[in-house]
């Protein structure tokens, strides 16, 4: 091979391997640079924070009088006790996610090593940098832990079964692990996404016998459900409802009844039949154009574009293609019929996905492959960039939090007058005011919400017009941050509250007439 050839490659892949590293430590920088927002990270950063302050480790809690039984509570026990170490701030609520992403992309590299790809170091910039995976890496959701799940039991079942001989005893164990994960992770939704590849697959290929014989379905399968069923039968113990609303409500009625109104957490999210497979090509951005693109390239250049020491590795392992493949698109199939559904449903079959491409990239010319892959590794830092851009200094995460009024309420330096947000409830409010924030759902009653005493008010301000005018004698500006405008409520006279009560009344049905 020419030396030039050879530097060529060498500096691509440093070239790729840099812009790599820089990604990373620009996500794990990033954990601390702006405020959780709402509703996602402020409700799941909220319920960890009151499980850290009430070592309730058994129920998550949406308020302070009403459980939360839409998720099991796995992704909240790893945040709660970051905020043990670290203290309740950003980075301690991120950190865990950002780590199970680390962790997740060490064991897809490990699989494919053992598994005896070609280039198993492709997977890395596949994997890390696609867009979904790359924000929720850094991001207070349940997501990321469900990922692990279905990574560790979808590399399990396959090295129990093809892997080095002295490794399947205990990748056997690593599968039941992995859906242990996502039993505590998301429940009963995270084992279908495992099981029904792995059973497509087994019929498929005809190896159904033979993966019988390889797992310890029943011995293994009754100790999964010994360690994972304490959490369910306590939670159900403390909380009486919880098994009903999770199994039929969360898992049943969420996929299968658009629009489902039974939600007890917010509302649910409506979109036509099989939107699900758009989200995965937003997901898997920017390869989802670049691996089209360098397979179309590869047409055209058929005579060159493949390794000429060896047959290809989607030749040699047709078998772990067709799984790699059924895995990863696993999700969207079983949620295609689903109306209630989010972008983040499509997230545990990036792995496998990126492993595909990977398969497929890995004979290609070297120059060929390795200029595909720096080229979508630098399409994915612009747009990172971009975003972290648009969150800190475009101050897009601001407006979607409550962090920077309750920072303003704090430097007034009166505690003794409590802060009380209106209208909205936003959960980054309780977060950040270390659950004193009071909630004030109607405008009226800030005449009548403890009268005679001084009380701060944060109301956003596109809905400053709702105040009736009886109020604003009682109201003094503070200042504006980020979406709301604080007030300080001065002790309200029984006149004012007279007619802001009969304000009220003029009020119903239509809009204030006060304009910001």
């Amino acid at each position: 091979m020419p030396r030039v050839l050879t530097d060529t490659r060498q500096t691509l892949g440093t070239a790729t391997t840099c812009v790599l590293v820089f990604l990373i430590v620009l996500r794990l920088a990033s954990l601390a640079g702006y405020p959780l927002m709402d509703t996602t990270e402020g409700r799941y950063g909220e319920i960890a924070r009151k499980m850290a302050e009430r070592g309730d480790w058994i129920t998550p809690w949406f308020t302070d009088s009403e459980p939360f039984w839409g998720k099991p509570p796995l992704a909240f026990w790893l945040t709660a006790a970051s905020m043990r170490i670290f203290g309740v701030n950003e980075f301690a609520a991120r950190l865990p996610h950002f780590l199970m992403a680390a962790a997740i992309v060490v064991l897809t590299f490990g699989w494919a090593r053992r598994a005896g790809m070609r280039r198993p170091v492709y997977v890395l910039p596949l994997l890390a940098t696609t867009v979904l995976f790359w924000m929720v890496s850094g991001a207070v959701t349940t997501d990321m832990a469900l990922c692990l799940g279905t990574a560790l039991s979808m590399r399990g079942f396959w090295l129990a079964l093809q892997g080095p001989a002295e490794h399947r005893r205990r990748e056997t164990w690593i599968f039941f692990a992995g859906l242990w994960i996502t039993l505590l992770a998301k429940g009963p939704v995270g084992c279908v996404l495992i099981l029904l590849p792995v059973g497509v697959w087994s019929l498929w290929t005809r190896q159904a016998r033979s993966v019988w014989r390889a797992v310890p379905w029943l011995r293994s399968g009754a100790l999964l459900v010994a360690v994972a069923a304490p959490w369910y039968a306590f939670a159900e113990a403390r909380t009486p409802g919880f098994l009903d609303y999770f199994f039929i409500g969360e898992h049943w009625n969420r996929f299968v009844v658009a629009g489902w109104q039974g939600d007890r957490y917010g509302s649910a999210h409506a979109f036509p039949r099989g939107t699900i497979w758009l989200f995965l090509a937003g997901a898997i951005f920017p390869w989802s154009i670049v691996v089209p693109l360098a397979a179309w390239r590869a047409r055209q250049r058929k005579s060159t574009s493949l390794q000429v020491d060896g047959a290809s590795d989607t030749q040699a392992q047709p078998s772990f293609m067709r799984y790699l493949l059924i895995c990863g698109l696993a999700p969207c199939v079983v949620f295609t019929a689903a109306g209630n559904i989010l972008w983040t449903y499509v997230l545990p079959g990036l792995p496998p996905l990126a492993l595909a491409a990977a398969l497929w990239l890995g004979p290609r010319d070297d120059g060929f492959a390795r200029r595909a892959l720096l080229a979508g590794t630098l399409l994915a830092t612009a747009l990172f960039v971009g975003r972290l851009l648009d969150l800190t200094a475009g101050g897009r995460a601001e407006a979607k939090s409550a962090e920077a009024v309750v920072q303003l309420y704090r430097a007034q330096l009166q505690p003794e007058a409590p802060l009380a947000f209106v209208q909205e409830r936003m959960f980054s409010a309780a977060f950040y005011s270390a659950g004193q924030a009071l909630h004030i759902a109607d405008p009226l009653q800030l005449a009548h919400e403890r009268p005679h005493e001084l009380l701060f008010v944060a109301m956003p301000r596109v809905a400053l017009a709702q105040l009736p005018k009886a109020v604003w004698p009682c109201l003094q500006v503070v200042g504006d941050a980020g979406s709301y405008r604080l007030f300080l409520r001065k002790p309200c006279t029984e006149q004012s509250a007279a007619m802001a009560s009969h304000a009220g009344a003029n009020q119903e049905g239509g809009e204030g007439e006060w304009k910001n």
